[in-house]
């Protein structure tokens, strides 16, 4: 029997201290990009346009990780909306076969009192056992963007 192929989907909501200028910049300027997100980046590359292409390789203890994709949106300082494609994933050629291998992600930037209302929407194929990881992932890598933005103040 296969797995059900399901779209679900992480959502996390954050205020972030900082206002929506400075967190938009953070997911779209590599300069600032590579502080938070995820390990050290050897590569990095952000064409933030409709259309633009993205792309980053974590390096994981010594294991490199790639991940790219293409915006679809971009309105500077409220939404970012952008794929988000894992060539490592073990069933990559099988679920892009299947039209399963790229995820979405969205993101809203909203100012309130001088902080950042940050909206996170991540959906796709993604195997039900695997979400708790994911969001732990992305949670932590928030934390990070919180540190990197507060010493940037």
């Amino acid at each position: 029997m296969t797995e059900e192929r399901t779209i679900r989907e992480i959502k996390i909501n954050r205020t972030i201290d900082a206002k929506p200028e400075q967190v938009f910049k953070a997911w779209t300027e590599p300069e600032h990009f590579t502080h938070w997100f995820g390990a050290p980046l050897p590569t990095i590359s952000m064409d933030v346009r409709p259309g633009g292409s993205w792309k980053a390789t974590l390096d994981y203890e010594g294991t490199e990780i790639p991940f790219h994709g293409v915006y679809s949106e971009v309105e500077e300082n409220s939404r970012l909306v952008f794929s988000l494609i894992d060539p490592n994933d073990p069933e990559f050629e099988e679920k892009q076969a299947r039209g399963e291998n790229e995820e979405a992600v969205t993101l809203t930037f909203t100012e309130s009192n001088g902080k950042t209302k940050l909206g996170f929407r991540q959906t796709g194929y993604l195997p039900e056992e695997e979400l708790p990881q994911a969001k732990e992932g992305w949670v932590s890598w928030f934390d990070a963007l919180e540190e990197y933005l507060t010493k940037k103040s």
